[in-house]
C-alpha cells in the first residue's frame, strides 16, 4: 500500500479545493455569505487534527511517472 502526506496534497490542490469547498457549502447553505479563506483555513486545520500525517492509499488510486522520462511506472 502506498502512503501520501495528506496535508501536502491538500496544500498542492489549494486553489481547486477552496473553490470546491465553497461551492459545496454554498449549495447546502445558499443564503450564507462565505469567507473563502477562513473556511479553507478551518478545513485544513480540521484535516490536520482528524488525519494522521501519512495516510495509506491503495496503489490503484495513485499513478506514478518516471522523473527522467515522464513515462508511467
Amino acid at each position: 500500500m502506498t502512503r501520501v502526506k495528506i496535508q501536502s496534497i491538500i496544500e498542492h490542490l489549494d486553489h481547486d479545493m477552496q473553490r470546491a469547498l465553497v461551492d459545496a457549502v454554498s449549495h447546502v447553505y445558499p443564503d450564507v455569505k462565505i469567507n473563502r479563506a477562513a473556511l479553507y483555513r478551518a478545513f485544513t486545520r480540521a484535516v490536520g487534527r482528524q488525519c494522521s500525517t501519512w495516510v495509506p492509499v491503495r496503489e490503484q488510486h495513485v499513478e506514478t511517472k518516471c522523473h527522467h522520462c515522464g513515462n508511467k511506472t
